[in-house]
Formats: C-alpha cells, structure tokens, sequence
C-alpha cells in the first residue's frame, strides 16, 4: 500500500530544484515572502503566481502535493475574506446584502488580493520542505546562524530544534488524520451540530494526538541521548553541504527578479 504524502513531508524526486543547496533555497524563500508582501497590485500578484509555478514545475513535485497546504488555512482564508468583504450599512451598491451587512466588489475585490497572497505564500515556502530533506534542512539552518555563535545563540541547538519541528508536522497531521478515521469508524461524527458541538467532537482525537506526541519526544530525546548527542560543539558531518557557483547565480538572479516584482508591480 502507497503511504500518501503529507504536508511539508519531503518529496525525493530528481529536479533542478531538489539539486539545490538548502541555504539558496532559503534566501529565495525569504525574498519571494519579502516580494510578496511588497507587491500591492494585480499584476505583481500575477507575476508571483508565475514565479510559484515555474517553481513547483521545475522542482516536478506533484500539483496535489504541493497544493495540499491550502486545506490547513482554508478558515484564515475564509475570515480573510469576509473581513475585507462585508461592509455595514456600505455607501456603494453592495452586490449581496443581508440586512445591514453586505458584500460590495471594492470589499471583495481587496478580500481576494489578499486571500491569492496567502495561498502563494503557503505554496511558495512550502516547496523549501517538500525539495529539502531534514538533514540538508538542519545543515543549511546551523550554517546560516552559524555568525550568531560569537555571542553565545546556540546555532545548531536551534536549528536542530526547528528542524525537528518540521519534521513532525507532517507526522502529526498524517497521525491526526488517522485518529479521525478511527473515531469516524466507532461513529464519531465531526460535522454535525454547530461550531461547539464540532469543538467538542475534536476532543477525542486530541487527548490521544498529544499522548503520542509527548511520547514520541520522550522516545526521541532517549535517543539522541544514546548516540551521544550533546550539541553542535565537536560534531563532524559525512556530507559537507557548501555553496557551488550554481547555487549562486540562482540565489543572485532570483534574488534580482523578485527585488524587482516587489518594487516595481
């Protein structure tokens, strides 16, 4: 049986994108975020679309898999949209009213320039995970904050951390989603009722989520605590990850094109 692909899980495929180093990666990501919040029209929005994908083209992860993040915003989404798009008592024609509210195509208009943002952005920086594995992830992150150790930042604790972080959301939504079925399979029901009813159904899929969860650290910390690990102080890595020319030229160029969608769209 295929296990599917979670959210954020690491996608092993042979891509221009994949061959990358981490550290590349994640300067693209920081100025495609930075772009993105520059652009303040349509045609900026655009073009970022066309940058997330030309990416998720050339990294070859699966359309499904890389779109797989929008369901976990889809609420912010929805409040994102009604906060820009209900007016009360507006001055303009409202294209839907509902006693004092009502939805005008200024309000929805600006409702959907922001929800298209924060798609893009879950899509863009999700790809930094699905093309990097947690190893070349944790290098890459230790490496960057590797100028913070001269006053003291624990660089590779951090990073190790942050890494183990990401590493497990998707085993926590991938174990969630099997908690769901199980409660489901007992006759659980988790859309019936209102907003309460709905909370209190999640209760039962909660306490054991947690439960694994904290046993799951404890089982990882009793680990790493076996093979001697003690910090980044003296460690030694098999495969040294370093910046190559290529890796460069594409930080630098990508860098350039999307200083310029920010600025100028």
């Amino acid at each position: 049986m295929k296990v599917p692909v979670t959210f954020g899980q690491y996608v092993p495929v042979d891509s221009p994108v994949h061959s990358l180093d981490a550290k590349a990666k994640m300067g693209l990501v920081a100025a495609f975020t930075a772009a993105l919040f520059l652009v303040d029209g349509p045609l900026g929005m655009v073009a970022a679309a066309a940058v997330v994908a030309a990416a998720v083209v050339l990294s070859r992860v699966p359309w499904r898999i890389a779109l797989r993040g929008i369901r976990a915003v889809v609420m912010i989404l929805m409040i994102t949209l009604a906060a820009h798009a209900l007016r009360w008592n507006p001055a303009t024609v409202a294209l839907v009213r509902v006693g004092p509210l009502a939805v005008d195509a200024a309000g929805l208009k600006e409702g959907l320039f922001f929800v298209v943002r924060i798609v893009l952005l879950v899509v863009g920086t999700s790809l930094l995970t699905l093309t990097t594995s947690p190893v070349a992830l944790t290098d890459g992150l230790e490496r960057i904050m590797r100028p913070l150790a001269r006053v003291r930042f624990p660089a590779s604790e951090v990073a190790m951390m942050l890494t183990i972080a990401l590493r497990f959301i998707p085993t926590t939504a991938q174990e969630a989603e099997k908690l769901i079925v199980a409660q489901t399979a007992r006759g659980a029901r988790f859309d019936a009722g209102g907003p309460i009813a709905r909370a209190r159904a999640y209760a039962p899929v909660l306490v054991p989520l947690f439960v694994n969860l904290f046993r799951r650290a404890d089982d990882l910390a009793t680990a790493m605590e076996a093979r001697c690990y003690r910090g980044g102080v003296g460690r030694t890595r098999l495969h040294e990850s370093r910046m190559r020319p290529r890796d460069w030229a594409v930080l630098c160029l990508g860098t350039l094109v999307l200083a310029l969608v920010g600025i100028t769209l």
